[in-house]
């Protein structure tokens, strides 16, 4: 890069910087093309890299404050994109490997379920969500991470990062609050989350 292209870039972080919305945008024209490249050329999936650019500007707006002008924008932001590239492939992988677990479970729970049953399956499970999602956020999150993904609690503590003994003190009590609203509000599915 040369001086003055530095300068310049440097006169946009500072304006951005001050709030000159403006000046950021400009920042962005210049960098949008190669971010999506980099998130393309990580994720190989067109959306995944364009959602991976999108939040990198937004990401690097949020922490501009703390950018130090004088240096280039453009590996601090390609960091960033990076990042949040193989994030999402980590998040792929585990939908992914969640998907072929929930499979296997089905098939060898169940080799041939007759129509009806897949349906009252089907409708159980839409319940159960429904009975979750009148849940805190935080325990919404506890379930979804420990029984809808059936991760481990020692991985269900590292991703929200609490004490294990804490996931499990909380499960109980999460699990104790689930059961209240099934009674209350899904009576016919208390046999199933006994």
């Amino acid at each position: 890069m040369t001086r003055s292209v530095l300068t310049d870039e440097s006169d946009l972080i500072v304006r951005a910087q001050h709030g000159e919305i403006p000046a950021y945008e400009s920042l962005v024209r210049t960098y949008e093309q190669i971010a999506f490249r980099v998130a393309y050329l990580i994720t190989h999936d067109e959306h995944e890299a364009a959602d991976a650019a999108q939040e990198a500007f937004v990401r690097a707006f949020r922490s501009l404050a703390s950018f130090n002008p004088n240096l280039p924008f453009r590996p601090w932001l390609l960091r960033i994109v990076t990042n949040l590239a193989l994030n999402r492939i980590k998040l792929a992988q585990r939908r992914e490997a969640m998907t072929k677990r929930y499979a296997r479970h089905v098939m060898m729970n169940e080799q041939n379920p007759s129509p009806e049953q897949t349906v009252i399956e089907r409708m159980q499970n839409q319940r159960i969500v429904q009975a979750v999602r009148q849940m805190s956020p935080e325990d919404q999150t506890l379930i979804s991470l420990r029984y809808f993904l059936e991760l481990p609690e020692a991985e269900v503590a590292q991703a929200m990062s609490i004490p294990l003994g804490t996931v499990k003190s909380r499960l109980y009590r999460t699990l104790a609050r689930l059961r209240e609203i099934i009674v209350r509000d899904f009576p016919d599915l208390q046999s199933v989350v006994r």
